[in-house]
């Protein structure tokens, strides 16, 4: 029987436009009878970039400078957009009053204000699905610990610890790009760049603080321009948040999250820790195909560690003995977007419209918390 196709257009062909490329152009891996993405058009400001897409998908029939081209186009259903964060608002309310479903980048707005004015028409528009780009969760290692605390297994949490380390900034004549500037990037900064990555497994489990007490850090204050001189460095570096979250169960447990672009030795390390009083659960990207685990039992609570292999949220032809890596992430992650079209509830759903709210909430305290030095509420 044929399977659905969903026509997409991309916004923003750059590093994360390509990924959705190839895990569109490898969607048979995934043993599934759902919908098909098929990439009909393209657009990016800068035409040399089309020429990827192009090359290796037949099916692109679009390629613009301007995205209201794009948008102008019955046939295509869904966009996937990935810019810079102060192009967040425009775009993706544009995209939404077009009548396309959404999946978009991080921070879902460069601020509280933008974030929204994006909420307010995607509330305009029920009928589509809006949603935000976040794939680690989508590790098999990773949804083992979601498991584990959906069936309780925890008992009572005694501390969650979650983050995402970069060492892309150590070296300090590495050029400025737009994320270090904060008119592009956004006040956030690091947080506003890498901060859903390590909220998204805590909030989706009901772990959203009540008040953050937030340390900033500018290190690099200047950086090569790419012209022969030095240009100022505005954005936060790293941040660690410490967190008081009030579980349902009528008592509170600290949770520690960091967003660092400055980590000695990391490369895109994501990481998740729940320390429980029955038993706790690691996980780690330096790691990952591992699980690691204790369970308590008298005295001492020895630790643990399985190699899961490939044992994906959903099916794909890769063996079990071998491993899950980034792109199978990525492929999952759209698995799951395209799951919510079909009018599928997934194992486990891609970032909400409503969690982006919850983040932008977060991370705008945690600004007010550095200025003031003080705990703030986070107003959710």
């Amino acid at each position: 029987m044929a399977r659905r196709k969903v026509k997409f257009g991309v916004i923003g062909l750059g590093l994360m436009g390509k990924e959705f490329g190839s895990a569109a152009g490898r969607w048979y891996h995934l043993v599934s009878d759902g919908p098909v993405p098929e990439i009909v058009g393209v657009c990016d400001t800068n035409p040399a970039s089309h020429a990827w897409f192009k090359e290796n998908f037949s099916s692109v029939r679009i390629a613009t400078t301007d995205y209201r081209e794009l948008l102008a186009s019955r046939e295509i259903e869904a966009v996937y957009c990935a810019v810079p964060h102060n192009l967040h608002e425009q775009l993706y309310v544009d995209i939404l009053k077009a009548g396309k479903h959404l999946m978009g980048e991080k921070p879902f707005g460069m601020d509280q204000k933008a974030n929204a004015a994006i909420l307010a028409e995607a509330a305009r528009h029920p009928e589509l699905v809006v949603r935000c780009s976040s794939e680690f969760p989508f590790f098999p290692a990773c949804q083992r610990l979601i498991n584990w605390a959906r069936e309780g297994r925890f008992g009572r949490i005694l501390e969650v610890r979650s983050g995402f380390y970069h060492s892309s900034d150590m070296d300090v004549n590495k050029p400025i790009n737009w994320k270090r500037m904060v008119e592009v990037c956004g006040e956030y900064g690091c947080l506003g760049d890498l901060g859903i990555h390590m909220e998204h497994v805590p909030f989706r489990l009901g772990w959203v603080p009540k008040s953050v007490y937030g340390v900033l850090s500018k290190i690099v204050t200047e950086r090569p321009d790419g012209k022969g001189g030095m240009a100022p460095c505005r954005t936060w570096d790293n941040a660690t948040l410490v967190c008081q979250v009030d579980h349902a169960d009528g008592y509170g447990f600290p949770m520690i999250m960091e967003t660092k672009r400055m980590a000695p030795g990391a490369t895109n390390t994501w990481f998740l820790e729940v320390y429980g009083l029955e038993a706790s659960a690691r996980f780690t990207t330096q790691d990952p195909k591992s699980f690691y685990f204790s369970e308590t039992a008298g005295k001492e609570q020895p630790w643990s560690r399985v190699d899961l292999g490939y044992a994906p949220m959903i099916p794909g032809i890769t063996a079990g003995i071998f491993e899950f890596g980034f792109p199978d992430a990525i492929l999952q992650m759209w698995g799951a977007f395209l799951e919510e079209l079909d009018g599928r509830t997934p194992v486990f759903g891609c970032f909400t419209p409503e969690e982006t709210r919850w983040s932008h909430a977060l991370q705008t305290a945690a600004l007010v918390s550095h200025r003031k030095q003080s705990v703030e509420s986070v107003g959710i």
